[in-house]
């Protein structure tokens, strides 16, 4: 008999056979040169008659040499005639022969293509067992089941095989017909093409009860190692079971075989499982159980099936006779007996045995009885070495769990994680071990709970390619059904099988955060949220962060070669590629149903995941206590597994698994359904990870002995007598199933790429946004050695930056076109602490001669602290009007001599000024000035209360960037500044607004600025930032800011030698004034005025009338005096008289009496004076003789100017009567005819009188005037000026040429009584 050959009839061999052609025959002798000859004999009768004809007409020579001609041509024509016929013949088969070979051409072709199909198949079938390490990692493990007709088939060898499809010799004639060299080539064509060298050899183990190996034993054990290395990868060990029957002294050619999951026993030793080895068959029986004796005798019948798993027993020296259970005569059905036998044959094959002789070379089948005893040539003998063996016997051994892990009512029974991990106690968990290198195919697969018998169940979250259920999952189960303990679960199992290298998590927990309680330690968490419902503002943060891990990790496959998808990148590092690990990304969503309720966008988000996650290697699971209908409309096609817990409907059962199977479990928590696909359900109890430890139980040798490691050996290994040892009982140990597995793992690994940074929440300091302080010696306080010392760009905040998973420093730039700032926020929103931020920030990294700092502080005090530092010129409050106007007035001042001093010098720009800013010496008086900014908190109260600074200060926004004047403003909404001024203002920082509707920025982002958060708000480019706390001593405690800010000033100050910044000057009280320089010509000094502090003049000559209104006490006489001084001293007697008008006896003695025309005290004292003064000025006016040369000169009158002060104008023009009004038709010639009246009047009642002839006219030339103290209810006195409260002596000039000022009025003693 044969060996059986595998035909592979189920891959892919061609059914039907090839029938070759015959091939040609010879060729048979023919009549065709005769027939040629025939059709030749016309023409030759014809040509011959001719020439009888012409030579019997004429004879000579040339008759003969004619007639010899013919003759030669007739015979020349019919010998060619004759050998054409012959190689025609020649050629036909030749041609024949081409046609043939060109068809066997063809033909090998085609059988070749037969022949390599054939070989792949059958090697794909039976592949060679040294690869079957890479036949593991394909996942098609143990894919032989006892069903299947290939269950049982192992490959011994490789030979000769018959071409999957016959090739068929024709039916021919004789062969003597045939042509001989076309029939040599058929022959040859068959012989080479009808087998196929070097195919598997396999045999049937099914189909023989006992296989015999003869020949030297390193020969034999080769082969029986290759063997049972494809036994134990083809087949299941709950379908096959191998056993041995081994001498002990043979014991450590098989030690190797104890990793096979197929020699494991029900039975246990100190190692574990026993082995299936023994040196008596009858033991070897005992161990395999007792339906060995059950089994009927071996037959080859088809029909005769076992639903038993196989048993296949090696026989290597052991004691086989005596027990027929076994080792039976007649066989054992389902059992096949190897036998490693002597180096010659002992048997020969039959029905029931298989007998294999071999060698190096050579592998026979022993046939035949006595002297014709052969061996049967099969091929070249399979061998694998022991090192290979047991590596592939090791990669078998954790893929099978053999005996169950719960073994009574696994249901419903509770038990740990530990235990499916082959941990045993949690406390005992080792990364070093469990962290091990995983194949491919234990990648992202663990054990989630236990079967109904008990056995594990897997979950593996690889994509379907890679022979996994993922890459997308979905969890729902009902409250109480045990949905956070599982999640928590698969987390633990991840965390304890996998390195922080391999995986990563990020945990979202939209409502509360107890899932995942305790796991932010873990080195794999990328990110842990939680409690999402109560701040929706991190929702968005969140689906930032996600898609920002999206595009990361896009753009690292990119940059690192342009790869595909993860598993390309990964198996370029493996091969040696440089680059950096790629782990693995679990997003894990609980409660993602409410999620989506709040904000229905984010399912693009999770389509998104879902499309690209394959190749980013991101995996999604998404878990929830109800699944709404429609709710996973797009991304129901990518959820790849589920995970039904009981469910509270029927209905939401079967949107998960299709079935409503969920809805009837039991009301244990863990009890679920996995549906990976669309034909398998598989029912499961999750493991519990969230119970208490018990107290540890110390086990110690009933000898005294230490108890030791106990050695794996396949060799029954005995098991010790143990006691439990006597200590203290303990209560309990607090400790937890996960706690203890999360402790032994937290610190292990290299922490993951964090996509998920904190809120922003504590805000930080100043010293904490630059490089490390010191003192320098030129530069007092400041960050040492950074560059951005004096370069006016600052950091002022965190900016968060959740797309690019990272925090950046927000930095204001005054240096150019953004010199100034604009702070939006509604009230406590944090302005002035972004202000003083500004401030202290110039502070620290800028000398008080590069930066000086002048402050409005109208919100109440809060930029007080930053009053002391030196680099502050001027410091004012909302009540100190005085100075807020002078800090103004000095800032407008500045912005005037800057533009005549770069204009003067060649200043192109304020660039420019900062680079030669060491050459120029700006002012004579010693106040260098260098980048000047003006603060301003609380805009509001300068449009409510000092509506006159507001256009100054909107003119130096304007103007004073180019001359480096800054301004940085406070307000509480956008729409309270006009448009001129805000878009003036290039660096804006909206904080948290009253209405987020109000933003400029974004609406629905600023609706996510916390309200409870100050310094929280949006930038330009609509992320969100915290502003610093103004101080440095590193303490972000929001509550002790006022000590950080006490403590800022002092050290910066303390730190600083040089001089600080010029102060700002104020209006003195008083000036005496006799201690101002005198005016050019004929001006009268008035006073200094607020905007320079330079002295005021007026100039009788262009504007002849002069009014000033204020209260009693306002200074209104010492004006008068002042004039009246300043008018005799300019005027000599014969240029000037003075006309004095004093009820109240305020200005006696103030006139000399050389310039004094007169001095009324009474109304009819006035009345006389004035009708003198009419005539006279009515004598001056010009007549008809006077010429436009003497008009032009004043030359046509001669006499002093007169000039009429009025004292208490109020008590002078009463009802009905006024001493002056003979004077109102000279008012609009007076500076032809030298008139001039002086008038000073009370403030009360003054809104009323402007209407009076004289003061309206007076008003209407255009006269300047004076504003003195008084009320603001009697409204615009002069211009749109009102009168207000004023320190004596002090008023607001309105004049038509030099606008409107605050002037404080020259002091003259009074005349003493």
């Amino acid at each position: 008999m044969s060996a059986t050959r595998d035909r592979l009839p189920a891959l892919g061999e061609q059914p039907g056979e090839i029938v070759l052609q015959s091939p040609p025959m010879l060729p048979k002798g023919s009549s065709g040169g005769a027939m040629q000859l025939l059709m030749f004999m016309p023409m030759m009768l014809g040509m011959g008659a001719m020439s009888f004809v012409y030579i019997g007409r004429d004879g000579g020579v040339m008759t003969y040499i004619f007639g010899a001609l013919f003759l030669t041509a007739m015979v020349g024509m019919v010998v060619m005639s004759l050998g054409r016929g012959g190689a025609q013949k020649k050629a036909q088969i030749n041609e024949e022969r081409r046609d043939y070979q060109r068809y066997l051409t063809g033909l090998r072709g085609q059988v070749r293509e037969i022949a390599d199909n054939q070989r792949a198949a059958m090697a794909a079938l039976q592949p060679d067992p040294a690869d079957l390490w890479a036949y593991i990692e394909t996942g098609k493990l143990w894919d032989r089941r006892k069903s299947d007709p290939q269950f049982g088939q192992v490959r011994v060898g490789t030979g000769p095989q018959r071409l999957a499809t016959p090739l068929k010799a024709p039916q021919t004639v004789p062969l003597e017909d045939l042509d001989p060299v076309c029939s040599t080539n058929l022959k040859h064509f068959i012989r080479t093409y009808s087998t196929v060298d070097g195919l598997p050899v396999a045999i049937s183990l099914r189909s023989f009860a006992q296989v015999s190996l003869s020949g030297r034993r390193p020969d034999t054990l080769g082969t029986a190692r290759a063997l049972l290395t494809q036994l134990a990868t083809f087949h299941s060990p709950g379908d096959l079971r191998i056993a041995l029957c081994v001498k002990d002294d043979r014991l450590h050619d098989w030690e190797w075989a104890k990793w096979l999951p197929h020699v494991a026993s029900t039975a246990a030793d100190a190692a574990g499982p026993r082995r299936l080895v023994d040196a008596d068959s009858g033991k070897l029986a005992d161990l395999l159980g007792p339906d060995l004796a059950d089994r009927p005798a071996f037959t080859r019948r088809p029909d005769a099936r076992l639903d038993l798993p196989h048993v296949v027993v090696i026989v290597d020296g052991g004691h086989v006779h005596g027990d027929t259970r076994l080792v039976a005569e007649e066989g054992r059905l389902g059992v096949t007996v190897v036998e490693i036998g002597t180096e010659q044959p002992r048997s020969v094959s039959s029905e029931r045995l298989l007998s294999l002789h071999m060698s190096p070379e050579q592998l026979g089948m022993v046939v035949g009885d006595g002297t014709e005893q052969r061996l049967g040539f099969l091929g070249k003998p399979d061998t694998l070495d022991r090192g290979a063996a047991e590596a592939l016997s090791r990669m078998l051994t954790p893929l099978f769990q053999g005996a169950a892990v719960v073994s009574e009512a696994p249901m419903s029974a509770t038990f740990g994680l530990a235990g499916l991990l082959g941990i045993g106690d949690p406390r005992d968990t080792d990364t070093a071990v469990t962290w091990a290198p995983r194949s491919a195919r234990d990648r992202l697969r663990i054990p989630l709970g236990v079967n109904p018998e008990g056995r594990p169940v897997d979950l593996d979250l690889k994509e379907s390619a890679e022979g996994g259920m993922g890459p997308h999952g979905l969890v729902i189960g009902a409250t109480g059904s045990g949905k956070s303990e599982l999640l928590r679960t698969l987390v633990t199992a991840l965390a304890v099988t996998h390195s922080s290298e391999k995986l990563n998590l990020a945990l979202i927990d939209f409502k509360g955060g107890a899932t995942f309680a305790g796991m932010t330690g873990l080195p794999h968490t990328c990110a842990v949220i939680t409690n999402l419902s109560d701040d929706l503002a991190l929702v968005d943060r969140m689906a930032d962060a996600l898609n920002g891990e999206l595009l990361r990790r896009q753009e690292l496959l990119h940059a690192a070669g342009n790869y595909a998808s993860v598993r390309d990148y990964e198996k370029a590092r493996e091969s040696g590629v440089n680059l950096r690990p790629l782990p693995s990304l679990l997003v894990i969503i609980d409660e993602f149903s409410e999620l989506l309720s709040s904000r229905p966008e984010f399912i693009d988000l999770f389509v998104a995941i879902g499309r690209l996650g394959r190749s980013l290697g991101i995996h999604l699971l998404l878990a929830s206590q109800r699944l709404e209908e429609g709710r996973l409309r797009g991304l129901d096609s990518h959820l790849s597994y589920r995970i039904g817990l009981r469910t509270f409907s029927a209905s939401e059962s079967r949107a998960v698994l299709g079935v409503a199977d969920a809805y009837q479990l039991p009301p244990v928590p863990g009890s679920a359904y996995l549906k990976s696909d669309n034909d398998t359900l598989i029912r499961l109890k999750a493991a519990y990870v969230s119970g208490e430890l018990p107290p540890r139980s110390k086990i110690v040798r009933k000898d005294g002995r230490s108890l030791g490691l106990m050695p794996f050996t396949l060799a029954p290994v005995e098991i010790p007598v143990t006691v439990e040892a006597e200590e203290p009982v303990e209560k309990g140990t607090g400790e937890t199933i996960i706690g203890a597995m999360i402790s032994r793992i937290e610190g292990k690994g290299p922490e993951a790429h964090q996509i998920w940074l904190p809120p922003l929440a504590e805000p930080p300091t100043l010293d904490q946004l630059l490089p490390p302080l010191g003192e320098d010696p030129e530069r007092g306080l400041c960050p040492l050695g950074w560059g951005g010392n004096g370069k006016l760009m600052i950091p002022v905040a965190l900016v968060d930056k959740p797309f690019e998973q990272r925090r950046d420093m927000l930095w204001a730039d005054f240096s150019g076109a953004a010199g100034h700032a604009l702070i939006v926020g509604a009230p406590q929103s944090g302005k002035s602490t972004l202000m003083r931020d500004i401030a202290a920030m110039l502070a620290l990294t800028h000398t008080p001669e590069e930066v000086q700092l002048f402050v409005l502080d109208m919100g109440g005090g809060a930029l007080a602290p930053i009053a002391g530092l030196p680099h502050v010129s001027g410091y004012a409050t909302r009540r100190d009007a005085q100075r807020c106007r002078r800090v103004v007035a000095e800032l407008t001042t500045l912005l005037e001599q800057r533009e005549e001093f770069f204009s003067a010098n060649g200043i192109e720009s304020i660039t420019t000024f900062r680079q030669r800013r060491s050459e120029f010496r700006e002012s004579t008086e010693g106040r260098e000035f260098g980048d000047v900014f003006l603060f301003v908190d609380n805009w509001t109260t300068i449009r409510q209360e000092y509506e006159q600074l507001e256009e100054q200060i909107t003119s130096l926004a304007s103007r004073g960037l180019g001359f480096g004047i800054h301004v940085v403003v406070s307000i509480n909404q956008w729409m309270g500044m006009r448009a001129p001024l805000r878009d003036a203002i290039g660096t804006k920082f909206e904080l948290r607004l009253g209405e987020p509707a109000d933003s400029l920025i974004d609406r629905k982002i600023a609706q996510n600025v916390p309200a409870d958060r100050p310094g929280r708000g949006l930038t330009a480019d609509k992320l969100h930032f915290l502003a610093a706390l103004p101080r440095i001593d590193s303490d972000q405690r929001p509550d002790t800011v006022g000590v950080g800010g006490l403590d800022l000033n002092r050290r910066i100050s303390a730190a600083w030698k040089g001089a600080a910044a010029p102060s700002v000057r104020l209006l003195p009280p008083e000036v005496p004034l006799d201690s101002l320089e005198s005016g050019p010509r004929k001006q009268i000094t008035l006073g200094i005025a607020e905007s320079n502090l330079r002295p005021v003049h007026l100039d009788f000559a262009t504007e002849p009338h002069f009014l000033a209104f204020g209260d009693v006490e306002s200074g209104k006489s010492s004006l008068l005096r002042a004039i009246a001084q300043g008018i005799v001293s300019k005027y000599s007697p014969e240029e000037a008289a003075i006309v004095v008008a004093d009820y109240r006896r305020g200005m006696l003695g103030a006139v000399p009496d050389s310039h004094l025309l007169g001095y009324a005290g009474s109304e009819t004292v006035l009345s006389g004076l004035i009708e003198q003064c009419q005539q006279a000025m009515r004598n001056r006016l010009p007549g008809a003789d006077v010429t436009p040369e003497q008009l032009r000169n004043r030359s046509w009158w001669r006499g002093p100017e007169l000039f009429v002060l009025v004292d208490d104008y109020e008590m002078v023009a009463t009802v009905g009567r006024n001493p002056l009004q003979p004077l109102l038709e000279f008012l609009p010639q007076a500076r032809d005819i030298g008139l001039h009246l002086v008038i000073a009047r009370g403030s009360g009642g003054a809104g009323r009188s402007l209407f009076e002839p004289v003061l309206q006219r007076i008003r209407e030339l255009g006269s300047p005037g004076l504003v003195m103290s008084g009320s603001r209810d009697e409204g615009a006195l002069l211009g749109d000026v009102k009168p207000g409260p004023q320190p004596a002596g002090r008023g607001v000039l309105v004049s038509r040429r030099d606008g409107t000022g605050l002037v404080q009025v020259a002091w003259t003693k009074p005349v003493e009584d």
